[in-house]
């Protein structure tokens, strides 16, 4: 089924003007914003059973785990935010290092009462996901990794060089200005750029996600995510000093993308890594290959259900 198959937008979007329409989360999922230490987080929240946390990255929200939220909910307390600054959560002026978000994190499943979690994490979510595992270990079952690197782990310094990833160094005082009124321009560079066919990653979305981003505060809350990098390796490397993580993890690349470096690259921060490659797909894999990556998620999950 692809996003332009159903046409109804989620509710909790109807407030925000001329946003296009995208796969919705099933009715029963609640919306919550929820308070943490200098934010409020917007989360979903649907099923029953095994509580699983899923995490998006930059130039998406937490709509785009749809897909995969319905097939969990079967089976799984469904929990997705939106990550700080991001979607319909709160833009502080601060708190973009990971460890922060981890907490954040942390701070959303404590008020809904749930202690151990599985984790999905994509991107800038892998990042936020990590350092959440890094400083609460036993809360986390299991923990599936997808398609990008982590600050500070692995050949971190390596993979700084490629040309590819200059947006990790954009910034100044006039990046914001430059941006302004041009939000889907910037974005499509991600989208194109990143995918193995740039067609995969619908119209549809586009529209939804650069209306998101065009949001006040919501460019200057993305460039702050990647301004943290360096925080966040400083982080990292001091989380890594405690030892490897030990919860099963699952490393997913796209074939067009990470691919089995992913695996490579987290065998230096855990010790329980297995690889999964979804064939014919860049960096978004949950728009090129849903289906290939939602069946990837659900076995290693099972496998691993608390």
């Amino acid at each position: 089924m692809s996003r332009l198959d159903l046409v109804v937008l989620p509710l909790f979007l109807l407030t925000t003007p001329a946003l296009a329409e995208v796969i919705p989360f099933p009715s029963d999922f609640r919306l919550e914003d929820i308070a943490t230490p200098g934010a409020t987080i917007h989360v979903r929240v649907g099923g029953s059973g095994p509580a699983v946390v899923l995490l998006h990255g930059y130039a998406e929200t937490g709509d785009m785990w749809a897909p995969l939220a319905i097939d969990l909910a079967r089976d799984h307390t469904v929990v997705v935010p939106d990550l700080r600054g991001l979607g319909l959560s709160s833009r502080p002026a601060g708190g973009y290092d990971k460890k922060t978000q981890g907490g954040d994190v942390a701070s959303v499943l404590d008020a809904l009462k749930i202690d151990k979690v599985a984790l999905v994490t994509h991107d800038i979510g892998n990042m936020v996901g990590f350092a959440f595992a890094a400083e609460n270990r036993a809360r986390v079952t299991s923990f599936v990794i997808m398609d990008a690197p982590v600050p500070g782990v692995g050949p971190w310094d390596e993979i700084l060089k490629n040309p590819l990833l200059w947006h990790f160094r954009f910034g100044g005082p006039d990046m914001e200005r430059l941006v302004a009124g041009r939000e889907r321009i910037y974005l499509d560079r991600f989208w194109n750029d990143f995918s193995a066919d740039p067609a995969r990653f619908d119209e549809a979305s586009r529209q939804h996600y650069a209306a998101l981003y065009a949001l006040p505060g919501a460019m200057r809350a993305g460039f702050a995510q990647f301004a943290a990098f360096d925080q966040d390796a400083i982080d990292n490397r001091n989380f890594l000093k405690e030892g490897k993580l030990e919860m099963p993890m699952l490393a997913v690349g796209g074939s067009h993308s990470f691919g089995s470096q992913m695996a490579e690259v987290m065998k230096a921060a855990a010790v329980n890594v297995q690889s999964a490659v979804i064939a014919n797909s860049g960096h978004w894999l949950m728009d090129e290959q849903p289906a290939a990556t939602v069946a990837v998620i659900r076995a290693f999950l099972d496998k691993h259900k608390q």
